[in-house]
């Protein structure tokens, strides 16, 4: 589930790309933007079936051992504990996730080694071998505490995955901790459900599609102008001179202050400060920080921000 900070920060990359590239289409520019915001939600769905496919992965483990002409007794009686996870299974049995995945085209059937070999490497730690050596029958909250120190300890950290994921989009290397936040939090919602999987949502609200694509054109329509009002608060700088980043920066930021009535000033202002805090340096910081300032300090003067004098001070970040 993305947050409004989450897509501040694709309308960013996907401005900073748009300009990048002189491209002059803003139909194209928003389906880029719209595509990029999709592909956080294939990734999210990419990692659940990973889960779902470590499982299968298991089955074809054990049943090839079973198979051995000389299967030895722990061939012919395997410890099924892995199998039997109320957590994995959870995942593995659920259909509207392998529905949806499905409907994106996302499996794990081509790559099925990549999976064997991080199974593998799980089955030798010490935390997979204590799981397996205790009891057999346990709780949801207990399987779900092992799928997620396996997440950490051995998913998240894996070379071949982070390797897979870059191959597959550009898209996915600024989007994997978030996505990963969300998958921890599947978990753990769908543990508090009673062990029902609780698949997230790409947007908290559907308003919040409309909310980035808004952004993105607003900025866009009024660069020359924002130009323009940003150069004026910075004649000792040469506007060519300010980083590109930086100057979307602060677009973005004069889009929702003069065009977005409904965000409190305060808000904006503390959303593009740690914006500028992620993607600018730190001397560049201070300096949007500053014009930012200016800017707005000018703008209740001649009021020129529209809306309810609230808005000069609103609440949280959203």
């Amino acid at each position: 589930m993305l947050n409004r900070r989450h897509l501040r920060v694709k309308v960013l990359q996907s401005l900073y790309a748009f300009f990048q590239s002189h491209n002059q289409d803003l139909a194209s520019g928003v389906k880029e933007l719209l595509h990029g915001i999709e592909k956080i939600f294939d990734l999210y769905l990419h990692q659940l079936m990973f889960l779902a496919e470590l499982v299968s992965q298991e089955e074809r483990m054990i049943e090839d051992s079973m198979a051995k002409q000389l299967p030895a007794y722990e061939d012919l009686h395997p410890n099924r504990r892995f199998l039997e996870n109320k957590c994995l299974r959870m995942i593995a049995d659920d259909k509207p996730l392998h529905k949806q995945a499905a409907s994106r085209g996302i499996h794990w059937h081509e790559d099925r080694e990549l999976v064997r070999r991080l199974l593998q490497q799980i089955r030798l730690q010490r935390y997979y071998r204590e799981y397996m050596e205790g009891e057999a029958t346990t709780g949801l909250e207990e399987d779900t505490r092992f799928v997620l120190k396996m997440i950490k300890k051995d998913m998240l950290p894996y070379e071949g995955l982070h390797s897979f994921y870059e191959e597959k989009s550009i898209y996915w290397i600024d989007d994997w901790e978030l996505v990963n936040m969300m998958m921890i939090r599947t978990l753990r919602n769908s543990e508090d459900a009673g062990g029902r999987l609780q698949l997230m949502q790409l947007y908290k609200d559907p308003s919040d599609k409309t909310f980035a694509t808004d952004l993105f054109k607003i900025t866009l329509l009024n660069h020359a102008d924002f130009n323009g009002i940003i150069s004026a608060k910075t004649k000792n700088w040469d506007v060519e001179r300010i980083a590109l980043m930086d100057m979307i920066i602060m677009e973005m930021a004069l889009t929702e202050i003069l065009k977005l009535p409904e965000i409190p000033v305060k808000v904006s202002l503390n959303e593009y400060i740690e914006l500028s805090k992620m993607y600018s340096t730190p001397k560049s910081k201070v300096f949007v920080n500053g014009v930012l300032d200016k800017l707005v300090e000018e703008f209740v003067k001649e009021k020129k921000i529209n809306g309810h004098t609230s808005r000069l001070h609103g609440g949280a970040s959203e």
